[in-house]
């Protein structure tokens, strides 16, 4: 697409049609939505998902006026600046304790459509914001159902700043002028390239992924709890729940929930 005066305009708003390019760039067929403007992605997605939606049914949108990150906060985008997007999962053979793994697996499939994309470099702070240096470029959010001790579906929301970031937000980043239609394509590639939750390898292999990717590991970090107990340590390791395992001065220590805060430089 070019602009007056023959500058190429990136494509950053996305499109029904593009969405199911997307998808079909990786291989999958499911329904898709976009709105310009949605409360937030993930909240279409899950009552899509509750309704019966089928995996891999995507919902994005141009703006989020009521986006959503962990523990409560809230999500904010600068409108037609960002890639937003959720993806409904139904991850049969996985259990729910190793939940957790999805949205780490998340982090990895953006940190190689990033590159893929020609974007800057992106990394993964435990548990689910992406980095550009040290500033936040993005975030993962997993909601998921679990009815009867099984799993019966997991909502994965993505939400990544393109251009420059918004103004109110100190510290955050954006990964680039790049198209969203090309991010989420790259995206949705090398999720589903990993995506095995039944295979015996699934976990090793996120877990293997996840740490090449990792800004946390091999750092001293901060980490609160959702109990709101705070240990301090140095990041050693995943689990196959997608625990953080700190080593401190008593011993070894598990983070499963909560903030990390890196108290080093990379």
């Amino acid at each position: 697409m070019r602009a007056a005066g023959g500058r190429v305009k990136l494509a950053l708003v996305l499109s029904e049609e593009a969405l199911r390019r997307a998808l079909a760039a990786a291989g999958l067929e499911a329904p898709v939505r976009y709105e310009d403007e949605v409360g937030s992605t993930n909240d279409v997605a899950l009552e899509l998902a509750g309704s019966g939606a089928p995996e891999w049914t995507l919902v994005a949108a141009g703006h989020q006026i009521a986006g959503r990150g962990r523990l409560g906060r809230s999500w904010l985008d600068r409108p037609g600046a960002a890639l937003m997007f959720s993806l409904v999962l139904r991850p049969r053979g996985l259990s729910p304790a190793r939940v957790g793994l999805l949205p780490l697996l998340a982090g990895v499939a953006a940190a190689e459509a990033c590159l893929e994309a020609g974007a800057a470099p992106v990394a993964c702070k435990w548990p689910n914001d992406l980095l550009v240096g040290e500033a936040k470029a993005g975030g993962i959010l997993a909601e998921s159902r679990v009815e009867g001790g099984r799993l019966l579906y997991v909502v994965l929301g993505v939400g990544i700043n393109l251009r420059e970031p918004p103004a109110e937000v100190p510290g955050a980043a954006g990964v680039g002028d790049i198209e969203a239609e090309a991010l989420l394509s790259g995206f949705l590639r090398a999720f589903r390239a990993r995506y095995q939750p039944a295979h015996p390898a699934f976990v090793g292999g996120v877990l293997a992924a996840y740490r090449r990717v990792s800004a946390t590991l091999g750092r001293r970090v901060r980490a609160t709890t959702t109990r709101g107990v705070t240990v301090e340590g140095l990041a050693v390791d995943v689990r196959e729940d997608g625990g953080l395992v700190l080593e401190t001065g008593e011993g070894m220590a598990v983070v499963a929930f909560g903030e990390v805060q890196h108290l080093d430089p990379a």
